[in-house]
């Protein structure tokens, strides 16, 4: 298989395993520098298009964006909003632009421009070309045998946690919730909210097991719960709480709320945890490749 066909997860472990080879697979080998691994890993494996440039720029309306160079000039430029002034942020957006680079440039020689709902989207059903951006993304900067030495599958993270994880490998909090999202064994769910709306949501493949997810896209906008903590910001002393919530209020079943208002983003992050007592309405394993495939094309259409 040519490196061009190989998939997001692919491309990703295959750096992975370069980088442990070069800096050891020990704990103090993140961040990863992406600026540098774009610029040598281009240069080492596609020596007549690599990517040349690595900077911030002017880029009103967008995180970041991959061009090729002037003609007359070799190779590729990724580049992020310079605006941005967050580090996991501009990190994940700089591997995001990368991943474009490695899986999408023959596909699009006029380059990529990616806004910041490219970059927190990571339904395969929003736009392809940006879910396996964001896929090797997550899996370079966040190797899944690593994050689970943090938190494991049946870990209950708070915010401290995952905070710790998003400081350690230099991504946002939203992206290193994400990533635990992806892989916990316990029924969970994170919801972006703005205004007392639903922005998204994202469940764990056991939470969605047991029908625990909100659809947004193609939709009238959705409150969130005047019950919730996500709309109570004015009783809060602080930016953070959390709160028990009686059946009725998220869903119909009680769940913890853990909620972080961002005034500096402009939007309120809450982490639902959900008891872990087997549901009757939860399906088998047998089914469990089916719900898999399910999962990404039904959440947020």
């Amino acid at each position: 298989m040519s490196d061009e066909a190989l998939s997001p997860e692919r491309w990703a472990f295959k750096l992975t395993h370069i980088l442990n080879a070069v800096h050891g697979d020990g704990r103090d080998r993140f961040p990863v520098d992406v600026k540098a691994v774009a610029k040598e890993i281009s240069n080492q494996l596609f020596p007549d298009d690599p990517v040349t440039r690595v900077k911030g720029a002017s880029l009103p309306g967008f995180e970041g964006s991959l061009h090729k160079a002037p003609p007359g000039k070799k190779g590729w430029g990724i580049f992020y909003n310079s605006d941005i002034t967050s580090p996991g942020r501009i990190n994940f957006t700089l591997a995001h632009e990368f991943g474009h680079y490695l899986l999408h440039r023959l596909a699009h020689p006029d380059g990529i421009d990616c806004n910041a709902r490219d970059i927190v989207r990571w339904e395969s059903e929003y736009r392809q070309i940006e879910h396996q951006a964001n896929v090797f993304a997550a899996n370079l900067l966040m190797p899944l045998d690593d994050f689970r030495r943090s938190i494991g599958d049946q870990d209950k993270p708070g915010f401290e946690e995952l905070g710790e994880c998003a400081r350690r490998y230099e991504v946002s909090l939203i992206a290193a919730a994400l990533r635990w999202i992806q892989y916990t064994r316990r029924r969970a769910m994170l919801v972006l909210s703005r205004d007392e709306f639903v922005l998204w949501a994202r469940s764990s493949k056991r939470a969605f097991r047991t029908r625990l997810y909100i659809k947004t896209a193609d939709r009238p906008p959705v409150p969130v719960p005047p019950s919730a903590l996500a709309a109570r910001q004015h009783e809060l002393d602080a930016c953070r709480g959390s709160t028990r919530h009686a059946p009725g209020v998220w869903f119909p079943e009680d769940c913890e709320e853990l909620v972080l208002f961002s005034d500096q983003y402009d939007f309120t992050i809450s982490l639902l945890h959900f008891s872990d007592t087997v549901d009757s309405l939860e399906q088998d394993e047998e089914a469990e490749e089916d719900v898999s495939a399910r999962y990404d094309k039904l959440l947020n259409r």
